[in-house]
């Protein structure tokens, strides 16, 4: 029987456990896979709470279809009748001189794929809209250097594109700022688009007309762009830990350190617990943040722990406000909306949650959320509860008239929570897996190095189980 311990019960390590135990059970493979989580509860930043009738997402509220992977997890693990699609109402705001502007309709990411919408959308001014259609003419950049997002997007659509579009919405994603995104880490279709089209729009008109395409000819019920669960995303949680074996799963157990065992011919690691515990294991991942990580190699490989230590993280807080409908007076006419920095705002952004997804509140109610922090406000975090929740309030009733007095209030720091892929960032990790591919049996993952969506965290974890399978059976 070959032992495997997981670190980290957030979706990444959550899924890698997931994928090792079901992939042995199909295998016959005899392998013993532990999962070890600091805290009480798996599941990471994803945690949703029903509270007098609202269903109240901590983390993220939704994965995105056009990666398939969460959507086929959800699809093994019997949730296929529980996935919601959001509502039809699928417009997107942007601040723009302290006013909302509606998102032209065909807009993809960055791109307008609609002529007409475009060109009387009130967001863009009429040389910048004539600067974004220069991307019809310009010619795709040669070499192949890590280019930022920033020096990307203005590049190819202008200064107000990066602004207005790609700021608050694009490097939104990562609470980053653009001038330090790696695009080839964040962002590689926009690279893609470019070398194979000549330019974005066209590329994203291919792109549009493919995806429709693949929608029509997809078996099964129509999805949207995103998705969530009914219950709320933590039910993708729940129903995974119900598929571990007993006593495979360890809660509130913190490993403080690690060491490598080399014995007759073969390669093991013991690790420390904090309740003086010490288990011995053939192979170890590591899916915790990748300071911690960089933490438990220092007593054995200290180079790997200081290039680990080197992909920074910011911290943010998502606030939920809840309001009786008829004290709104605001039309909440789409999704929400985002902030561009040079609005000099105090938050990020706001999703109208309750017009985004259906059952997530009473009838005669709304429920609102405002994100907080960022690379871009990260201070935000120093403020107690009542100042972000006080800050929240009078930002939206700067921007969208609301002066009520909220029926619920919810907020949920994540300290540290988000890496930042800045420019090199593919160059470090491949340097990162150079070093750790020393120690055989050693997995690094996590949203720290190829991906933050949860359907990427969900890949990683699928394809690091593979691994871990194939090495158990080549060291037998």
């Amino acid at each position: 029987m070959k032992r495997v311990v997981v670190v980290g019960g957030g979706i990444s390590g959550l899924s890698a456990a997931y994928f090792l135990q079901e992939k042995a059970r199909e295998s016959k493979e005899p392998i013993e896979v532990l999962l070890v989580e600091k805290n009480e509860r798996l599941g990471g930043s994803i945690f949703s709470e029903s509270i007098d009738g609202f269903l109240i997402e901590g983390g993220p509220d939704c994965f995105l279809s056009e990666k398939p992977w969460a959507l086929r997890l959800c699809e093994r693990l019997g949730l296929e009748d529980e996935l919601l699609n959001t509502n039809e109402n699928r417009r997107t705001f942007i601040l723009s001189k302290g006013k909302l502007h509606a998102l032209p309709e065909g807009f993809m990411l960055l791109v307008p794929t609609s002529l007409m919408p475009f060109v009387r959308s009130s967001l863009i001014s009429p040389l910048g809209k004539l600067r974004m259609a220069m991307d019809w003419f310009i010619s795709p950049r040669k070499g192949n250097g890590d280019e930022s997002l920033a020096d990307f997007v203005s590049r190819r659509l202008g200064r107000e594109a990066l602004e207005k579009i790609a700021e608050p919405l694009v490097a939104g994603i990562h609470a980053s700022t653009p001038e330090t995104m790696s695009l080839r880490a964040t962002f590689p279709r926009f690279l893609d688009l470019e070398q194979e089209y000549g330019s974005l729009t066209r590329g994203m008109l291919a792109r549009r007309k493919k995806f429709a395409q693949f929608m029509k000819n997809r078996q099964g019920p129509t999805r949207t762009m995103f998705l969530t669960l009914k219950k709320g995303m933590y039910d993708l949680i729940q129903t995974m830990e119900k598929r571990f074996d007993p006593g495979s799963v360890h809660l509130g157990k913190r490993v403080t350190a690690m060491s490598r065992k080399d014995r007759e011919g073969a390669v093991g690691y013991s690790l420390d617990t904090g309740d003086g515990q010490t288990l011995d294991v053939d192979a170890a991942v590591l899916a915790t943040p990748s300071f911690v990580t960089g933490d438990l190699m220092a007593g054995f490989d200290r180079p790997l722990r200081d290039v680990l230590h080197t992909i920074p993280y910011v911290s943010s807080a998502i606030v939920h406000l809840a309001y009786a409908k008829s004290e709104i007076r605001h039309p909440l006419d789409g999704f929400g909306f985002v902030v561009p920095r040079t609005e000099k705002r105090d938050i990020m952004a706001s999703t109208w949650t309750s017009v985004k997804f259906a059952h997530r509140c009473p009838d005669d109610r709304v429920l609102l959320r405002v994100f907080v922090g960022g690379a871009k406000n990260e201070a935000a975090l120093r403020k107690s509860d009542d100042e972000i929740v006080a800050v929240s309030r009078r930002e939206l009733k700067d921007i969208m008239g609301i002066d009520a007095a909220p029926l619920l209030t919810r907020i949920y720091r994540w300290e540290d929570s988000m890496p930042q892929y800045r420019l090199g960032h593919i160059e470090r990790v491949q340097e990162i897996d150079e070093k750790a591919s020393r120690h055989p049996g050693l997995f690094l993952m996590g949203c720290a190095y190829r991906g933050v969506g949860i359907s990427d965290c969900v890949h990683e974890g699928e394809l690091t189980a593979d691994k871990v399978i194939e090495y158990l059976k080549d060291s037998s």
